[in-house]
C-alpha cells in the first residue's frame, strides 16, 4: 500500500459540487493499493500514519503524531499514486489492485482509522474528486508497505 500524507492547516474534498471530506489542521493522506495487498499491509500503513511524527514541538522539530496533536485526518482513494512511470509518456496502471481490492482495502482503512482516531474524513472511492488543500511547510512523505514476500517470491498474505 501506498499512501502520500501532507501535512495540512485545511483540506476538503468536493464529488459533483458537494463537499463530501473536509478538515482542518491534520493530514490529508492519499492512499492507494497495489496488487498482493492484504489488510495486513493496510494495518501497517495505517498505524504508521497515525503515529509518524511530522507536527513540531515546543522547539519546532518534527517530534509530534496526528494522534500526538488530536488533528483531523482526510483519507482519499488515489489508484494512480501506483502508476509505472518508467517508459513511454503515458503512466501504466498495471501495479495498482484490482479496484474491488482497492475498495475493500479503502474500506478496511477508513474503518479501523475511525475506530482509533477521532476525526476521520474521507473522499470517495471510484469518483472523480477536486481535493484542495493548504499544505503547511510544505511538508509531504511517501509510505509504502509491500506485501512480504516467501522464498520463492510469491506473496505471503
Amino acid at each position: 500500500m501506498i499512501a502520500l500524507l501532507q501535512r495540512v492547516s485545511q483540506a476538503s474534498v468536493v464529488v459533483d459540487g458537494e463537499t463530501v471530506g473536509s478538515i482542518g489542521a491534520g493530514l490529508l493522506v492519499l492512499l492507494c493499493a497495489e496488487r498482493g495487498d492484504s489488510e495486513a499491509e493496510a494495518e501497517a500503513l495505517l498505524g504508521k500514519l497515525l503515529s509518524y511524527r511530522v507536527f513540531g514541538d515546543d522547539a519546532g522539530k518534527m517530534n509530534r503524531s496526528l494522534t500526538d496533536i488530536a488533528g483531523d485526518l482526510l483519507l482519499v482513494p488515489q489508484f494512480t499514486l501506483a502508476a509505472d512511470t518508467r517508459s513511454g509518456t503515458r503512466p501504466s496502471f498495471t501495479p495498482a489492485a484490482a479496484p474491488e481490492d482497492g475498495r475493500r482495502l479503502f474500506d478496511h482503512v477508513v474503518a479501523r482509522a475511525r475506530k482509533r482516531h477521532a476525526r476521520v474524513e474521507t473522499g470517495r472511492f471510484g469518483a472523480h474528486m477536486q481535493v484542495s488543500l493548504t499544505n503547511d511547510g510544505p511538508v509531504t512523505f511517501w509510505l509504502q508497505f509491500k506485501p512480504k514476500q516467501t522464498d520463492n517470491g510469491a506473496a505471503v498474505q
